[in-house]
């Protein structure tokens, strides 16, 4: 329905593996590289938005059971799958955690509860804590889509501005107050338990996925031709380069983090919500496709790239030379063979399960 920003999803996804595995000889987009850790709070601004856009004009009432159906659908599948792929990291942990400790991340993280344990946020699947978040917000969306927003659009766009910057609160008491006593500013490889909460807790993301159904209702009432789009998608974009290429050294990790940038990103998503010539380059088909996998290639990605490094794989088929590039695309193939072989129809068999039930 919305191809340009699949294909954004797609960029996203991109992004962050990037940022884990940082190709050689990319330092030219090395500021969004070293930074794409704030994408993963777009994927949240993303998600609130998609679902607002999707259910906010549907003449019948949502049915919560049909909707957090399909939300499990969606979700569950491909994360079983990750954590069977995963299972050799299991012994990695069994080392990095005391023994009560393991168990507890055993039990919680098939469970999807493991981002509300600051120091077990990352086990199993190291990515996978953001589905604790989903979950939440997922379980909250159909109270949260019926609140009173504003109709008129200039108060509307006010309260979003204000939800976004009630957001950066928790994360600009961290700085302010300190409480991991840290003797430098954070950064990507900074230890703190506090530091840990912030970035993995499932509560501090509301914000930024309120923002995403309230841009959702925004896309609702503002009418805006192709070409005012054009222009929202390119001035979005360009300030986006301005801040990566001049303001990324300056910008608080920690503020990073909590979606600095979520206004830049939700003018863009305006921007691609429609028709219009950046659209078009967003809706380019090989980028959609890898969109519609983003979902597994973000899943995915980290666990099994990181095996492929410790067990020299590379090495031993004799592909070094081609290394990390071929790594990449091993990892793309897999996210494909993801989706089709087990998203897709997993939750056609649960959404088909469920109607036969509800009959």
């Amino acid at each position: 329905m919305l191809p340009a920003l699949t294909g954004l999803r797609a960029l996203l996804a991109l992004g962050i593996m990037f940022f884990h595995f940082t190709p050689p000889h990319m330092r030219l987009v090395a500021p969004v590289i070293d930074t794409a850790y704030a994408l993963v709070a777009v994927f949240f601004l993303l998600s609130g938005y998609v679902l607002a856009y999707n259910y906010v004009d549907r003449p019948a009432p949502l049915v919560k059971r049909e909707f957090w159906r399909a939300r499990f659908a969606r979700l569950y599948p491909v994360y079983l799958l990750s954590l069977a792929i995963s299972l050799p990291m299991l012994q990695a942990e069994w080392h990095a955690h005391s023994h009560s400790d393991f168990f507890t991340g055993l039990v919680l993280a098939p469970l999807l509860l493991q981002g509300w344990v600051p120091t077990l946020a990352t086990f199993w699947n190291t990515v996978a804590w953001t589905l604790s978040v989903e979950v939440l917000l997922y379980a909250a969306f159909p109270w949260l889509i019926r609140l009173p927003w504003p109709k008129s659009p200039a108060r509307l766009i006010a309260l979003l501005v204000a939800i976004w910057a009630i957001g950066l609160v928790p994360h600009s008491l961290y700085i302010l107050l300190n409480p991991d006593h840290l003797s430098a500013p954070a950064n990507r490889y900074t230890y703190g338990y506090w530091l840990r909460a912030l970035k993995f807790s499932t509560i501090v993301y509301a914000a930024t996925f309120l923002t995403g159904i309230g841009l959702g209702k925004l896309q609702t009432i503002l009418v805006l031709t192709p070409r005012q789009r054009t222009l929202v998608a390119a001035a979005s974009l360009l300030a986006l380069a301005a801040f990566y290429s001049q303001a990324t050294p300056f910008a608080p990790y920690v503020l990073m983090h909590g979606g600095l940038m979520t206004p830049l990103f939700a003018a863009l998503i305006l921007g691609l919500s429609g028709p219009n010539t950046i659209a078009s380059l967003f809706s380019w088909r090989p980028l959609v496709l890898l969109g519609e996998a983003s979902y597994c290639l973000f899943l995915l990605h980290f666990n099994f790239i990181g095996m492929v490094r410790h067990y020299h794989v590379t090495d031993r088929l004799h592909l070094a030379a081609f290394d990390p590039w071929i790594t990449y695309a091993a990892t793309i193939l897999l996210a494909f063979a993801a989706y089709y072989l087990v998203e897709v129809p997993a939750r056609k068999a649960i959404l088909r399960r469920g109607k036969a039930r509800s009959a």
